[in-house]
């Protein structure tokens, strides 16, 4: 007898089956690649603009963040379908890659790939930031630095709040910055954005937990690596969230709304009906559509 969870019309059903959709495409190979460190990880994918979108003038930069739990399996290739939409709607796009948890390496002893490096993760991410409006300007010469969104899906999408949050960071952060991260906004598609709620709901098999440590670790690092408890940003900020999301629940998006509400800043949450996690980043998607609409919001 099938398993109920795997049968035609459930929730696990219909998330298997978008998740085999997004990632059917053929990988979307970069025009340009560069380095921003020495680690193979290191390293940041460039799609010129294809496309004729938006009002004309230089084409406004979307930085992409990929997700997969911050584990070692799920690279920026996955994404580079998504990557390549962008760049055909006439956005100039940067993808980064950033090092992820090792392979072979599970907390329970089963060789499971576990969730990110502290700190390698936040140290790429921040490094990449940093870099990256010299890299443009030399991998995208048609492109305007001064017009950049940041996105993210998934563990990409907690990067991205994360990283737009770096002058919020404790002055004992090495990553913290003096200044807020000069942005046009951030669109977050479902994203890690509450580390307790996501730990409560065990979102993605207990990664938030992975990636800062078990015990007093997790407690001890939140207010480093936490979005929900580094507000308000003063960045504008949309995140978009599939209703019946099953990876990444609502409630984990409504937690961050509702912590910044509560700092007196309003994000924007843009709820997709009987959308899932994996539509958002799928180029054969409405959603993604709907995405790349968030996008252009604030881009243009």
């Amino acid at each position: 007898m099938p398993d109920a969870a795997a049968e035609p019309g459930t929730a696990a059903a219909r998330n298997a089956a978008e998740e085999e959709s997004a990632f059917s495409h053929p990988a979307v190979e970069p025009d340009s690649t560069a380095g921003y460190g020495d680690h193979p990880d290191q390293v940041v994918d460039f799609y010129a603009p294809h496309g004729g979108a938006g009002p004309g003038g230089a084409a406004p930069v979307v930085v992409v963040l990929h997700g997969g739990s911050w584990r070692a399996p799920y690279d920026r290739r996955h994404i580079s379908p998504f990557a390549g939409f962008l760049a055909r709607r006439g956005f100039a796009v940067a993808s980064v890659e950033y090092r992820r948890g090792a392979e072979g390496t599970g907390v329970d002893g089963s060789g499971d790939p576990v969730a990110g490096r502290w700190p390698d993760t936040f140290d790429d991410v921040a490094a990449a930031l940093d870099a990256l409006p010299e890299l443009v300007r030399r991998h995208l010469p048609q492109a305007d630095v001064r017009r950049t969104v940041l996105t993210g899906h998934s563990a990409g999408g907690h990067l991205a709040l994360w990283a737009a949050a770096r002058h919020l960071l404790p002055a004992d952060a090495p990553w913290r910055t003096d200044r807020p991260t000069p942005l046009r906004g951030v669109v977050a598609l479902a994203p890690i954005a509450d580390f307790e709620v996501a730990d409560k709901l065990d979102v993605c098999g207990g990664a938030a937990r992975q990636l800062l440590g078990e015990g007093e670790l997790f407690a001890e690092r939140r207010p480093y690596a936490d979005p929900a408890l580094l507000l308000p940003t003063g960045i504008a900020t949309t995140l978009v969230q599939g209703r019946a999301d099953v990876d990444v629940p609502q409630a984990v998006a409504e937690a961050y709304a509702d912590a910044a509400a509560k700092a007196g800043e309003v994000v924007g949450v843009t709820l997709l009906e009987d959308v899932g996690h994996y539509p958002l980043i799928d180029p054969a998607a409405d959603a993604c559509a709907v995405v790349t609409e968030e996008i252009a919001q604030l881009a243009w």
